[in-house]
């Protein structure tokens, strides 16, 4: 029965606001439709458009009452109990008098058994109604309800190109069902359609864009970036540890059977020198994963309102979910969670939400929170068991300076062989990964305005020019590396 009788149950414990938000309307009348011919009540349905109308019965039409006040002023004098269904009430629930009524009716349920389901895409209740609502959640299409929505689309297809076969495999197949999974029965089918009516096949080539179109069909507010391109780890110089550590831990990670037992990692808090590759790293575990990358941006969580900050972080975190297995990136983390009482405690209570999301999530979401500050982070995010790992980012080493280099001249179509990457790796003392690269384009930009070739004596050139956080903020960095001593581990 499911939903039915899930919804069924709402209305048995009289519960007398109910609240519903979907883009699936139709789906969810036809289940209102179901269950009120176990509860035995009148269902009614009001549209502005329409007014209000009997729907479990056919009559003629007997449209009325379609303005917002009127039709709750008609409920509120109705003596006959019944289901009234409201779509797309939202927008007037900003008028006191609309939020009045409704809380006279609500109050009044005793006398008069009237239950008000409000549904519409996104629902925010005035404080005055919170305590007498319930929210019902429509369940998800299944494993199976999905496999049968694609093969359905299949045979829609097949009948139309004169019984061709669908071209795919089981794998492709499956993989493309489970990367349907936390739509809606819509917008799965909307998906599955383009991918076969596309070409006539599912290929392992759909998959990326399956993954794409959902995350814009979850992601309505923008509350989350999709990171299209993720670097794969060897353009990653160094960072040996970090590497090793992740690819022990990929198979565990990506659900392999022979490896059920053990707790899938959850995740690692990245602490290091500004501009030291953490970011890179954020965008490399997930080319290591081969799993989307979603970066989460404290700044865009943050609203005036009370309460809709932490909203927003529980949108994003459901996102994430709905998305796995997934990469979900949180970029300088200390900035979104360091301002403690002095933003009126919303940011202890956007800590507090993340916790508890990361203690109970199940779903295979691996965290990546990368971090300038320690001083700034709160004592109970970094303690023992909030990450698998924290790893400490340093300034690189002269070996992968080196590399380094050699990475950022060979993606300049510049052939390291021509130059002295030793000389330039012993010259960079101090720099981090950013400050390399853009002495690169620095030098880039001198060549091409003198209209010489790039060599290694214009490279050391700008070396010169440069001066490195680590000299501009050596005192900061050198108590970060006294801290980090003994409390992480070393990227490399």
């Amino acid at each position: 029965m499911g939903d039915t009788s899930d919804l069924e149950l709402l209305i048995r414990s009289k519960t007398p606001l109910i609240t519903i938000e979907t883009h699936e309307e139709r789906r969810v009348l036809e289940l209102i439709k179901r269950m009120v011919l176990r509860v035995h009540l009148p269902l009614f349905v009001w549209t502005v458009t329409e007014g209000l109308q009997r729907a479990d019965i056919d009559l003629a039409a007997q449209a009325h009452n379609a303005e917002p006040e009127q039709v709750l002023r008609h409920i509120k004098a109705s003596t006959m109990a019944g289901i009234y269904v409201l779509l797309d009430f939202h927008p007037y629930l900003d008028e006191a008098v609309n939020v009045r009524l409704l809380k006279e009716i609500i109050q009044q349920q005793a006398s008069n058994g009237h239950h008000i389901i409000l549904i519409s895409q996104s629902i925010d209740l005035p404080a005055e109604l919170h305590n007498y609502s319930a929210a019902f959640e429509m369940a998800l299409p299944s494993h199976d309800d999905l496999m049968n929505i694609v093969k359905e689309v299949a045979l829609s297809w097949s009948k139309q190109n004169n019984r061709q076969r669908v071209v795919s495999d089981s794998r492709t197949l499956e993989q493309l069902v489970r990367n349907l999974s936390g739509l809606t029965f819509s917008d799965a089918r909307r998906l599955a359609r383009k991918v076969v009516y596309d070409d006539g096949a599912i290929n392992e080539s759909d998959l990326p864009e399956v993954m794409k179109a959902k995350y814009h069909l979850l992601n309505k507010d923008e509350l989350l970036a999709y990171e299209y391109e993720t670097e794969q780890f060897a353009d990653v110089g160094g960072m040996d540890k970090v590497k090793h550590w992740l690819e022990i831990r990929k198979a565990v990670f990506l659900g392999d059977e022979a490896l059920q037992g053990l707790d899938k990692p959850k995740g690692m808090l990245l602490l290091g020198v500004q501009g030291g590759g953490k970011s890179l790293i954020a965008k490399a575990v997930a080319g290591v994963f081969k799993v989307p990358l979603l970066r989460l941006d404290f700044g865009t969580l943050y609203n005036k309102y009370f309460g809709e900050s932490e909203k927003n972080l529980r949108e994003s975190l459901k996102t994430a979910e709905v998305m796995a297995p997934c990469v979900l990136w949180i970029d300088e983390i200390e900035k979104g969670l360091a301002t403690g009482d002095n933003d009126g405690g919303t940011s202890r209570r956007v800590l507090g939400s993340l916790l508890t999301w990361m203690a109970e999530n199940e779903k295979p979401v691996f965290l990546v929170a990368t971090a300038n500050d320690i001083s700034a982070l709160p004592p109970e995010l970094i303690r023992k068991g909030r990450f698998d790992e924290i790893f400490f980012v340093d300034l690189p080493k002269a070996q992968t300076r080196e590399a380094i280099f050699e990475i950022h001249l060979n993606k300049r179509d510049k052939d390291p062989a021509q130059f002295d990457l030793k000389t330039l790796a012993e010259a960079s003392h101090g720099f981090s990964g950013a400050e390399i690269e853009q002495a690169i384009v620095s030098a880039f930009y001198a060549v091409h305005a003198n209209g010489s070739e790039l060599d290694t004596a214009q490279l050391l050139e700008e070396l010169e020019r440069t001066q490195p956080l680590s000299v501009v903020m050596a005192e900061k960095i050198d108590a970060l590396r006294d801290w980090a001593h003994s409390r992480t581990v070393p990227a490399e």
